[in-house]
């Protein structure tokens, strides 16, 4: 099976097939932040009127609208997402007493 799959920096954006039933849509004003830089500040986002993302337990996925949206950030090159679902992968890295989450 190809699943279709988007790098950028830390992030990692996979095509799903469904939102999990249990879903829970989480609000954003102007931009749905995928996640912040904590030394630069800057943020892997996407247009607010083009994508929602939804929460299941700790797990994000976006839900992106019909004209496709673009995933924008200040230090990489923006990526067309197509009209879908995707599940949001946060890079991991490895420490010899604990798993963590990469720090932009």
């Amino acid at each position: 099976m190809n699943q279709e799959m988007f790098r950028q920096g830390d992030v990692l954006v996979v095509r799903a097939n469904e939102l999990p039933e249990s879903s829970e849509e989480v609000a954003w004003q102007d931009r749905v932040v995928l996640a912040y830089g904590e030394v630069t500040g800057h943020a892997h986002a996407i247009d607010a009127l083009k994508a929602k993302m939804y929460a299941h337990g700790e797990v994000r996925f976006l839900v992106i609208g019909k004209d496709g949206a673009d995933l924008k950030h200040e230090e990489h090159s923006p990526i067309h997402l197509k009209e879908g679902i995707y599940r949001i992968v946060h890079q991991r890295e490895y420490a010899p007493d604990m798993d963590r989450i990469v720090k932009d």
